[in-house]
This record gives C-alpha cells, structure tokens and sequence, in this order.
C-alpha cells in the first residue's frame, strides 16, 4: 500500500534523536531496527565508509501516529553532507509501483533539482531524489521489482 512519512537527517545525532522520539511516542523501530553505514555491502561504485561513520545510522524508522512514520539518517560529513536547517527534512514517497513512482519523479522535479536519479538499490527498492522548483525535498522508494 502506498504510504508518505518525513524523513530527517542529523548531523551525526539521529540515534539520540530517534531515541527521544521513542521516548516521546512509545512503540518500537520498524523495518529490523537500526541500520548502519557499517551495514553497506562493499561496492565498486562507493568509496569505502569511514571507521568514524560505521556506527552512525544509515536508516532508522519509527511509527508516531496511526500509519505515519518518522524515518532518519545521519549525514555524514565524510559522504559530502552538510546539514543546515532547513535542508534536513525531506517529503518520503512509497508509491505502489514503479510506473508512479517515475510520473511523480518527473513532475516534481521538474523545474528543479535532481540529486539522485532512480535506481535499484542494494537494499532491494527502486530509489531517488529531488528537490522541486520550490526547494521542497523529495525522496522516491517503490518496493515493486523491475
């Protein structure tokens, strides 16, 4: 089923922040917990991880309210991220297939910016993102198989 959650990212504090959150809200992480930057199979398309970036969060989701999810991640400054308020919260889109997913892509990033092109992804979901003419932040992930 389609969904839409906020995804933020932190500067290196995005397990603190989850773990307030928690706290906050209750209930557990979803999706097997925390993933890692240390988590990322080896790839001849990616420098390796930094030892200082290994533990940081990769991935971390958590239910707040009804069906809407907060997700997060660290942006390490070692992978090109600087983080500025502001530039930390994108719009998380799920659509149902892949066919939507790229309509939606194209739109809102026409006129815009796109910092990832639509790809499989080493965990498993066809992935990418923009930023819309309007510098609103969108991120793209369909679980539907090419």
């Amino acid at each position: 089923m389609a969904q839409v959650s906020i995804y933020l990212n932190f500067p290196r504090c995005t397990e603190e922040a989850f773990t307030f959150y928690q706290s906050v809200f209750g209930g557990e992480f979803g999706g097997d917990g925390i993933h890692r930057f240390g988590d990322i199979p080896p790839s001849d398309d990616m420098p390796p991880i930094a030892d200082a970036d290994k533990n940081l969060v990769m991935h971390v989701e958590l239910p707040i309210l009804g069906e809407f999810r907060l997700m997060g991640s660290d942006a390490p400054e070692s992978m090109g991220f600087k983080i500025n308020s502001g530039n930390n919260v994108y719009i998380n889109l799920e659509p149902d297939t892949r066919v939507e997913t790229q309509r939606l892509f194209k739109a809102l990033s026409q006129g815009g910016t796109v910092t990832m092109e639509l790809q499989d992804m080493f965990w498993g979901d066809y992935y990418g993102s923009c930023t819309d003419r309007f510098g609103v932040q969108w991120m793209f992930n369909c679980s539907e198989k090419g």
